[in-house]
């Protein structure tokens, strides 16, 4: 027997078909409460879209620690023999939510456990390098990617003028360009961290860290011209081919990895460990194994569980912490603060964002309290009235800062924007090479020529051979 149906007060409705009106053809009537009540949520089903990541795919699955890795981390997340439930969020990071999946962009790669200390996310991408280092510069990149504010199209030459103009993002643009660019599922890629974090022991030494989940499913890309038929065919290609991979029981996995540097090496690296466009060569910091993580269960309900999920740096554990990139810095609060804007002053009490563990804070009144506390005298802290209190045995031990503090050029900590990329440039085949030409001289299409030039002379920068292949596929 169906349940009744009643207002959001539990009230019983008569009625679920026919306004309240003055005669059968009106006009209506103030109090049909009903009807009030389902326009005005319909105009308030859409919460604000992310200003990126805005198109994403989610699941749940476990992380499986098989490794010994405590002599780096105390954090219980990481122990052998660990397994913690969590969420997966892959993402297109330019387009609105309803861009195509198959689209040429980097794929966010979101990732929040449910440990037994409260939750760790780690927010990356499916590349190891990011277009900028210095945070002052991440709204600049991201209106060069959105639409024009006179035309409402999106705009190549922002695009290519901004990259012109920062060297630094030469890494980022090449892999962007490469084959790897348009992933052929989110099952085919690997995921990064991305940034440097750290990891601490129960000694109190900190090591720094890469996290990297590399795909068992191995790597597989698409072309420009077999994205475009799917595109033409399926703006969801991605959420479909998860959606089903996993209802399937044909459930996608990552190898989970880590590289390690100690604060010494990292005093005398070549480059800079924190600066975002870099990696850490395999040969000096090489790869270790720490576990598996397996994709396995699909949402119920997506604006619920995926729209509103809420992944940010600051939420770390004990034992894992971060470390002085820049960018990390501000994203530690710029995500957060981009939820709180978003869904609401108490995000984190939602249920795809609440952690296992006990919450005990002394935040007050907001948006969306979802909770009912109990009146008590211990509403501020420090009190009498046996209120939560520190525990100093989660002090994280010191670092070093050095310097004085000042407005320093991104560009002045090294001139060396071009030789991780030329390795990387290397590596590549020759029908890889041929590949990120005809990509860039496609993306460059109708852009001014001396933005063009300004451009290929950073690539010739980097290798005579990747200025001479972009000029050809270009026709200069």
């Amino acid at each position: 027997m169906a349940k009744t149906m009643t207002t959001t007060a539990g009230n019983p409705i008569g009625d679920n078909q026919n306004s309240l009106s003055a005669g059968s053809r009106g006009p209506l009537l103030m109090q049909d409460y009903q009807l009030l009540e389902k326009l005005a949520h319909q105009n308030r089903e859409r919460i604000p879209e992310r200003v990126v990541h805005a198109k994403g795919s989610g699941a749940y699955g476990t992380l499986t620690i098989t490794e010994d890795i405590s002599k780096y981390t105390k954090a219980q997340v990481l122990q052998k023999g660990e397994k913690t439930p969590m969420l997966a969020r892959f993402s297109t990071v330019a387009g609105e939510k309803g861009a195509a999946d198959a689209e040429r962009d980097v794929r966010g790669f979101a990732l929040k456990f449910y440990t037994k200390e409260g939750n760790w996310d780690l927010v990356g991408n499916n590349t190891p390098v990011f277009f900028v280092k210095d945070p002052m510069k991440f709204p600049d990149f991201i209106h060069t990617q959105k639409r024009d504010p006179r035309t409402n199209l999106r705009n190549s030459t922002a695009m290519w003028d901004f990259w012109s103009l920062s060297p630094e993002s030469l890494h980022q643009v090449t892999i962007l360009m490469s084959d790897r660019g348009i992933p052929k599922s989110l099952r085919h890629m690997n995921g990064y961290g991305s940034h440097t974090y750290s990891l601490i022991n129960e000694a109190g030494e900190r090591f720094w860290v890469k996290f990297h989940f590399k795909t068992m499913q191995g790597i597989e890309t698409l072309t420009n011209k077999e994205a475009e038929a799917i595109v033409g065919k399926d703006r969801e290609s991605n959420q479909k081919d998860l959606y089903e991979s996993i209802e399937n029981s044909n459930f996608p996995k990552w190898s989970f990895e880590i590289q390690i540097m100690t604060d010494e090496q990292a005093k005398s690296t070549s480059f800079n460990p924190f600066d975002l466009t870099k990696v850490w060569p395999h040969k000096e910091f090489p790869m270790i194994k720490v576990g598996e993580m397996e994709l396995n269960r699909n949402p119920q309900h997506y604006f619920a569980e995926i729209e509103q999920s809420a992944f940010s740096p600051s939420n770390v554990v004990p034992g894992i912490s971060w470390s002085p990139d820049k960018m990390l810095q501000a994203r530690v609060f710029s995500y957060a603060d981009a939820h709180r804007y978003r869904i609401g002053t108490h995000y984190e009490a939602l249920p795809v964002n609440r952690p296992l563990v006990e919450v005990n804070t002394y935040h007050a009144d907001g948006p969306m309290r979802l909770d009912q506390p109990v009146g008590t005298d211990a509403y501020y802290e420090p009190n009498s009235f046996n209120g939560p209190i520190e525990d100093k045995q989660y002090v994280e031990p010191p670092f070093p800062v050095n310097g004085d503090g000042y407005r320093y050029d991104h560009h002045e900590d090294t001139q060396d924007h071009y030789s991780q990329v030329k390795a990387l440039f290397h590596l590549m085949s020759d029908s890889q090479k041929e590949q990120l030409f005809n990509n860039i001289a496609e993306a460059m299409d109708g852009v001014p020529q001396d933005i063009q030039k300004r451009q290929i002379a950073l690539f010739d920068t980097v290798d005579s051979d990747y200025a001479a292949g972009v000029k050809k596929a270009l026709g200069i």
